[in-house]
């Protein structure tokens, strides 16, 4: 099974995933995850993505189309993989495209959570209270300015997605604002369709 989750930050797409992961055994790639592994067992592509991120500058979306298409070449990825926060621009959506068409392989199902964007601000806001309760960090994008900011680089750059995916007769949507388990729900049932 090989799906992409999207969806604006704050919609789930984590929890979502682990659950995924969970029930499915196979692994959630986020692009943050890999870049980091890549940097640090000193791989080709890790080399020049630690060069450009010691350089204070955003890593090109070659480099991490490269490190994507390293890791989804691991044994663990075999079965499938869950891809979550990539691809973020059209240009990386090709990509995707071509690196699975390189392997023989297909994208089964793209699962888009809908949100409601003043909903998720409180949904932040909320997260932030309950980690400082919970004597946790709070992260740093759980700040509704920072937060708000996130969500309209999204709408830019990630939501053009939607389209790509609808056109190509890929994309499914789920309720995002449902409770947690019955999202996860209605993303096993889109499963249970497309995988079929």
């Amino acid at each position: 099974m090989r799906l992409i989750l999207l969806g604006p930050p704050g919609a789930g797409k984590g929890t979502q995933a682990q659950r995924l992961v969970e029930k499915h055994g196979i692994p959630q790639l986020s692009t943050g995850d890999m870049l980091r592994a890549a940097v640090q067992a000193g791989t080709e592509v890790g080399k020049r993505a630690k060069a450009v991120m010691d350089a204070g500058e955003l890593v090109s979306d070659a480099i991490v189309n490269a490190i994507v298409a390293e890791r989804i070449d691991q044994p663990d990825c075999a079965k499938g993989f869950i891809l979550d926060g990539y691809p973020r621009t059209l240009v990386q959506a090709d990509a995707v495209e071509a690196m699975l068409a390189e392997r023989g392989i297909a994208l089964d199902t793209v699962i888009e959570l809908v949100v409601d964007d003043k909903a998720l601000v409180g949904r932040i806001v909320k997260r932030a209270e309950d980690a400082k309760a919970a004597g946790q960090p709070v992260r740093k994008d759980d700040n509704p300015e920072v937060f708000e900011e996130r969500l309209r680089e999204y709408y830019k750059k990630t939501a053009p997605l939607t389209g790509y995916y609808y056109a190509k007769g890929k994309l499914k949507t789920v309720d995002g604002m449902a409770s947690i388990d019955a999202v996860t729900a209605e993303i096993g049932k889109v499963l249970a369709a497309a995988v079929k």
